[in-house]
């Protein structure tokens, strides 16, 4: 078990339990990384009921009600997208926070506007919601683990203030 991204999980679930509140998550390029993350937390389906794996764009659409013409025009790998997923995301699960991560972890797939390390990040709170993208280095598993850390780390900063 990594502990970093156990001791995270743990700090979350701490905080959000004081706050009465809960999450869900929205992963593409992670691949169920964070979910899998804070369910190994005991106790975490008290604040953690469900997550949505959408790695497709059929799933996001189909799942997260992202708009099939917005995935096509623009790609799953940009603001747009993670914004409406994590609207959909917490909207289905009635969660009070939620991420969504889209990128590119790699071997192939990058672009030259969307290099393989690109990942594009969004995090609902109660104060709204807040994108970044991150151009991380690394191979595909790097990629992927450090898109978990940050979506952790940030979920983290947006519960406790």
């Amino acid at each position: 078990m990594n502990t970093t991204l156990y001791n995270l999980s743990e700090q979350l679930g701490h905080a959000l339990l004081k706050n009465k509140a809960t999450v869900t998550t929205a992963e593409s390029c992670t691949g169920g990384g964070v979910a899998s993350a804070i369910t190994d937390v005991p106790g975490s389906s008290k604040w953690f009921h469900r997550g949505f794996i959408t790695y497709a764009n059929q799933a996001k659409h189909e799942m997260l009600n992202v708009s099939a013409d917005l995935l096509k025009a623009e790609g799953a790998v940009c603001e747009a997208v993670v914004r409406a997923m994590v609207e959909g995301a917490a909207q289905e699960a009635g969660a009070d926070y939620a991420v969504a991560i889209s990128g590119v972890a790699g071997p192939g797939g990058g672009s030259s506007n969307k290099p393989v390390g690109t990942v594009w990040f969004a995090w609902l709170s109660p104060q709204g919601i807040s994108c970044q993208v991150h151009r991380f280095t690394g191979d595909r598993a790097s990629v992927r683990e450090q898109a978990v850390i940050i979506s952790l780390q940030e979920l983290l900063h947006k519960v406790t203030g």
